[in-house]
């Protein structure tokens, strides 16, 4: 995961400016600028790494996720075993 920018530049952090940054931006320009940006930056990925890429990435996701699935049930099933 990438690092935090927690540098003091003025009276704000890096992050601080960046956060109140995408608020003014979300402010102005609304949630389809967001969609359009995230479809234009999708077909960029596509384009540039191709299909194996998010199939890569998709079973990557896949295994966090079913583990902590996997897990959760475990923890109910040991709960309702308590009961």
């Amino acid at each position: 995961m990438a690092e935090k920018k927690t540098e003091k530049k003025g009276d704000m952090t890096v992050e601080e400016a960046g956060h109140k940054g995408g608020e003014k931006t979300a402010e102005t320009h609304g949630k389809e600028f967001y969609e359009k940006i995230g479809h234009k930056g999708g077909e960029e990925t596509a384009k540039t790494h191709g299909h194996e890429f998010y199939q890569e990435i998709g079973h990557k996701g896949g295994e966090k996720g079913g583990q902590k699935v996997k897990r959760l049930i475990e923890e109910g099933k040991e709960a309702e075993e308590k009961k």
